[in-house]
C-alpha cells in the first residue's frame, strides 16, 4: 500500500498505541500536549488564585476562539467559546424574541436529520412563542434533498437552522445554496458545522453565513466543553441576545443592575462565567489541524472512507452514507445485523467505533489513521458476525457507544 501522509503525527496521540481509534466524529483522539495544558491550568490556579482572572482567564472565552478562527476563515476576535451547541442555539434564538426583529415572521426551517438536541431547543422555543418549526424530511435516512430545503424557505421564514454534515450519515448539505435562498427572502442561517470543521473545508466569509456553531470535541481533537460561535460582523451590533449575562456587559465590574449595556464585539454573545478548564484543553488539537491543513486532511479522509466502502461492499454490508465523495463527510455508517452488539464487540477488541439507532455502526477515520486500520475494522465486523461473538452483548447496553 502506498505510503500515507500525516502518520508522523500518530505519536502525538497516545491512544493510538493501544487502540484502533476510528471514532473521531464523536470524540477526537487527545493530543499528548493536553497533559501539559491541564497542568498549566492547575498551576496558575494554585499559584495565582483569583488574580488568574486578570492575567489570563477573563479573556479566554475570546482568545481561545482566536486559535480556532483560521480553521473556518474567521478573524481574531470573531469567535466566542461556549460549553455546547444547545447553549449556542438558545443564544441565537434569544435574538429573535422581538417580533420586529424577525419581521413578524413565524417560521424556522430545519431538517429531520438534524441533531436531536438542536431540534428539542428550537421546537420548545418556537412552540412557546407562537412560531412553527418545519422539518424537511428525508426519503432514505441518509440524504436531505437540497431543493426541498430551498422550497421550504419562504417569506414567513426568519431562521434556517441546519447541519452542514448530517451526524448519522455524513451527508454534506449544500450550505451555500441554502444560505443564498435564505438571504434572498431576508432570512438568517444558523449553520451547525460540528461534523465538518476539521475534516471538511469551511470558510464563513465565502459562505456568507450569519451564524456558525461548532465544537472541538470531534474532528478538532479538543475535548468536551469547547464549542464556538461565529456571528457575521454586521450582526454583532444589530442583534441583541436575550440569553445573556455579565460577560456580555460593557462594564461587567460595575455590577450595574439597570438595563443591559451590551458590548459590540464577540463578547456580546457570552453570558455567565465560562468553563476555564475546558478552554485550556481546547487549543492543542486545532493547532495540529492548522499545521496539516484541512484541505489535505479532506484528501486523506476521502481515500480512507472510499477504502472503507469498498471493503464493506466485499461483504455486502449496507452502506448508510453517500457513496458520492462530493456528498460524503468523514464518516461511513454501516448497517449490519445486530449492529449495536457488533459495535460493542469491536470496542472490546480495541477497535473503537460507535452505533447510532436508525443508522448503524459509525466508522470515522481521521488523518492519523491508516488504511490497514480501516480494513481491519471492516474485516472484524465480518468475523464477529460469523463467529457469533456479538451474542455476549445482548444482555446489557452502554450509555454512549
Amino acid at each position: 500500500m502506498q505510503a500515507e501522509p500525516f502518520l508522523q503525527y500518530r505519536s502525538e496521540f497516545p491512544i493510538l498505541k493501544n487502540k484502533n481509534y476510528l471514532i473521531s466524529n464523536s470524540l477526537g483522539a487527545m493530543p499528548k500536549s493536553v497533559y501539559d495544558r491541564m497542568h498549566d491550568y492547575a498551576k496558575i490556579w494554585d499559584t495565582k488564585g483569583v488574580t488568574a482572572w486578570d492575567e489570563e482567564w477573563w479573556k479566554m472565552a475570546i482568545t481561545t476562539g482566536d486559535v480556532i478562527a483560521p480553521v473556518i476563515g474567521a478573524g481574531a476576535g470573531e469567535i466566542s467559546m461556549h460549553p455546547n451547541i444547545t447553549t449556542i442555539q438558545a443564544i441565537i434564538l434569544s435574538c429573535f424574541e422581538d417580533e420586529k426583529v424577525r419581521k413578524e415572521r413565524k417560521k424556522i426551517v430545519s431538517e429531520s436529520l438534524n441533531f436531536p438536541s438542536v431540534i428539542y431547543i428550537t421546537r420548545a422555543w418556537a412552540n412557546s412563542r407562537g412560531c412553527t418549526l418545519q422539518l424537511v424530511p428525508s426519503d432514505d435516512g441518509i440524504h436531505i434533498d437540497t431543493e426541498r430545503m430551498i422550497d421550504a424557505i419562504d417569506e414567513d421564514t426568519f431562521l434556517v437552522s441546519m447541519s452542514h454534515i448530517l451526524f448519522k450519515s455524513a451527508y454534506v448539505q449544500d450550505a451555500k445554496a441554502i444560505i443564498e435562498k435564505a438571504h434572498s427572502v431576508g432570512a438568517y442561517v444558523m449553520l451547525d458545522a460540528y461534523q465538518s470543521v476539521g475534516v471538511y473545508p469551511v470558510d464563513v466569509k465565502a459562505l456568507r453565513v450569519d451564524f456558525l456553531a461548532a465544537g472541538v470535541l470531534k474532528w478538532l481533537c479538543g475535548g468536551p466543553g469547547g464549542c464556538f460561535l461565529y456571528v457575521r460582523q454586521d450582526l454583532r451590533t444589530r442583534l441583541t441576545p436575550g440569553f445573556t449575562g455579565w460577560f456580555a456587559h460593557q462594564r461587567p465590574f460595575d455590577f450595574d443592575t439597570g438595563e443591559m449595556e451590551y458590548r459590540i464585539d464577540a463578547y456580546r454573545f457570552l453570558n455567565g462565567t465560562p468553563s476555564i478548564p475546558a478552554l485550556y484543553a481546547v487549543t492543542e488539537g486545532p493547532k495540529i489541524i492548522q499545521e496539516i491543513g484541512v484541505e489535505a486532511i479532506r484528501g486523506k479522509s476521502l481515500k480512507l472512507t472510499k477504502l472503507l466502502i469498498e471493503r464493506a461492499d466485499r461483504y455486502n454490508f449496507a452502506v448508510k452514507s453517500p457513496c458520492d465523495e462530493q456528498c460524503r463527510g468523514g464518516t461511513v455508517t454501516l448497517d449490519v445485523p445486530h449492529g449495536y452488539e457488533v459495535a460493542r464487540e469491536l470496542i472490546d477488541r480495541n477497535i473503537v467505533v460507535d452505533y447510532r439507532k436508525g443508522a448503524g455502526i459509525r466508522i470515522a477515520p481521521h488523518f492519523y489513521n491508516t488504511g490497514e486500520e480501516v480494513i481491519a475494522a471492516v474485516d472484524a465486523i465480518d468475523d464477529v458476525l460469523k463467529n457469533g461473538d456479538y451474542k455476549k452483548h445482548t444482555v446489557t447496553r452502554s450509555v454512549v457507544t
